[in-house]
């Protein structure tokens, strides 16, 4: 029975014991106390001008990245433009453009050649007499030469010295046939009348007029005359 007493009683002791440790560790947290005033001190805060903040300060526009081509490129296929110009076609995709112009270029050639004498064709006779020009020499003679320097194509030439026949008929060939004329004192006039067309155009001819001592005096030609016209030089001998 002692024992059992003595027991209850320090069981209760340390009960006691453990409680008051737990007890004298426990501190409260007071609650914060704040003030039902409002602090006099403290600024008020300006509201701006919404108006006068906008004349300050410029708008700022956010950028559209669909309207830069750099970084969204518009596709070629979009609503109301033009569909693709795509085809299995062939035609005239791989064309020289300048082949356009080639008829044309031909045909100024063509005539660029026959109006130098370089080609002769059934263009537009030369339907008026040419002058060669007009000298003065001391020389007793010329020596005339004539060659077809065109297509050679049976051009004949008559040749005369005032009035007076010299060469009634001479073929011109591609090579040079020259003749003598002599001059009179004061005036001369030396006409080289074409008499037909030759069977590729009009008669070409070209002519070299040397004096007496070799000299060249000019060297001249007619393009396409036609039949019956002429070429003349006049030649004063002092």
């Amino acid at each position: 029975m002692k024992h059992i007493l003595f027991f209850i009683l320090f069981f209760t002791a340390l009960t006691t014991s453990a409680q008051g440790e737990f007890n004298s560790g426990f501190k409260p947290i007071p609650a914060p106390k704040f003030s039902s005033k409002p602090n006099k001190k403290t600024p008020i805060p300006e509201v701006k001008d919404p108006q006068a903040q906008k004349t300050d300060i410029p708008d700022i526009k956010t950028p559209n990245v669909f309207d830069n081509t750099s970084i969204t490129p518009k596709s070629r296929f979009q609503i109301g433009e033009e569909k693709s110009k795509f085809s299995m076609s062939t035609e005239n995709d791989f064309a020289n453009p300048g082949d356009r112009y080639i008829p044309k270029m031909e045909k100024d050639l063509d005539k660029a050649l026959r109006e130098a004498g370089l080609k002769e064709g059934r263009g537009e006779l030369v339907k008026k007499n040419i002058s060669l020009g007009e000298f003065k020499t001391k020389s007793d003679y010329f020596i005339v030469k004539f060659r077809d320097f065109g297509a050679i194509d049976g051009d004949l030439v008559k040749i005369s010295s005032n009035d007076k026949v010299i060469q009634n008929q001479l073929l011109l060939d591609s090579n040079f046939k020259q003749i003598k004329i002599v001059l009179t004192d004061g005036f001369n006039k030396l006409d080289f009348e074409a008499l037909n067309i030759g069977s590729l155009g009009g008669n070409t001819a070209e002519i070299q007029v040397f004096d007496d001592k070799g000299t060249l005096i000019t060297n001249d030609y007619w393009n396409n005359l036609a039949a019956g016209f002429k070429a003349s030089i006049i030649v004063t001998k002092e």
